[in-house]
């Protein structure tokens, strides 16, 4: 089952304003977020309804159905794992046509004993995610009703692994210790691209997985912010600006951190790209509610009073809401990891007879990276890197 372009263009929406209002180290999925305010919009009423049909950017009418084709779509691609759970008192009566939208095995009771289910929730999160996150982020309170969340995994290989290297840059405070960097060549050189936005130029590297899941990391201007350079990434997918491709690059410095140039050679060689970047593995979590406007929860959030009688006549109104996100970029993968060393020394004096074009991209400093689905081109997360991956000490005694 396919997903619409219409649901895509809402999703990537909500992840572009998700990180205009970023800072910092970050990680989060407007894809997992999504489908619950769609089925909360599909419930609700009043000044509710509206305004989650706004941070939906559809209709509230539509959103239900929409949420479902969005996890169908998901559910089928390869390496992406998703799954939507409920959760209601015994008390609670829930409208038949509102539960009935929900996929059929996922509803659950809430005992009215936080800390047993705490535990019934977290292990659903543990079992679904595949222990990558082992913590439900919700509150439980003597009043809570119920509990809907959503969990989304990805995983992906690389179609060419990454040399695990020792990271070189003079940026503040990467520099300050030994950072774990990854290289590689490729005689593929439209994977990398420069785009001209009104925030300011942005280099964009294609990093393809094995199963149409990709990561696009993102360069931007040394003065950009981080909402802006995934923003602007947000908008290099739907088309809003053109990337110039590697092949048709001039020659000097004509990106952040991309450089085309001549060198020499022994032989007769292709143009090649040469990436380095950094390895990284991030956690962060979010509560959804101090961006209460984003996600169109502020009315909802109003307890004198009930807003979704479209999902039960028992007046609900939103406690909590938050997201738990993890996301590592390694050698080998998307959430995968290899040590790899090579020693390379010159043998003599070569001949440099022949020329060849060489582009060079280096994230060393601060980037962005949204992972999606390379057909859909739907963002699945989206983050920001501040903070890479120390480079490992070995014992090299022991490999004697």
């Amino acid at each position: 089952m396919g997903v619409t372009a219409t649901t895509v263009r809402a999703v990537n929406g909500l992840t572009g304003r998700w990180a205009g209002a970023s800072q910092g180290c970050t990680a989060f999925s407007a894809a997992g977020v999504w489908p619950l305010l769609a089925h909360l919009a599909d419930g609700a009423g009043g000044a509710a309804r509206a305004e989650l049909a706004e941070a939906l950017g559809l209709p509230a009418g539509q959103a239900a159905d929409a949420a479902r084709e969005l996890i169908a779509a998901m559910a089928a691609m390869r390496g992406l794992d998703t799954a939507l759970g409920l959760w209601t008192k015994r008390t609670l009566e829930l409208r038949q046509e509102w539960e009935a939208g929900l996929p059929a095995d996922s509803h659950g009771v809430l005992t009215g004993d936080p800390a047993a289910d705490h535990r019934a929730l977290d292990t659903w999160t543990a079992k679904q995610t595949g222990g990558l996150i082992d913590r439900m982020p919700v509150t439980l309170a003597e009043d809570t009703q119920m509990v809907l969340a959503s969990a989304l995994t990805m995983r992906t290989q690389w179609l060419s692994a990454f040399h695990e290297v020792d990271l070189e840059t003079t940026h503040e405070p990467w520099a300050t210790k030994p950072r774990l960097g990854l290289r590689r060549s490729s005689a593929v050189l439209d994977r990398v691209g420069v785009a001209d936005t009104l925030s300011g130029y942005i280099t964009e590297l294609k990093v393809l997985g094995n199963n149409a899941l990709d990561v696009h990391l993102l360069l931007g201007e040394e003065d950009m912010k981080p909402g802006q350079v995934l923003g602007a990434g947000v908008d290099i997918l739907a088309g809003r600006y053109a990337v110039v491709p590697g092949p048709r690059l001039p020659y000097g410095n004509v990106g952040p951190g991309l450089r085309v140039e001549k060198v020499r050679c022994t032989r007769p060689v292709p143009p090649s790209l040469e990436v380095t970047t950094a390895a990284y593995h991030m956690n962060a979590s979010h509560d959804l509610l101090k961006l209460h406007r984003l996600f169109g929860l502020t009315t909802a959030q109003d307890t004198s009073r009930g807003h979704f009688p479209g999902i039960s006549d028992f007046p609900l109104a939103i406690g909590s809401a938050e997201q738990n996100t993890m996301a590592k970029f390694g050698a080998l993968g998307f959430e995968a990891a290899a040590v790899t060393a090579f020693g390379v020394v010159a043998g003599g004096l070569p001949d440099l007879r022949y020329v060849t074009t060489k582009i060079s991209a280096a994230f060393d400093r601060p980037f962005g990276f949204l992972a999606l689905h390379r057909h859909t081109r739907l963002v699945l997360t989206a983050g920001w890197v501040t903070d890479p991956l120390p480079l490992p000490e070995y014992d090299w005694e022991d490999e004697r």
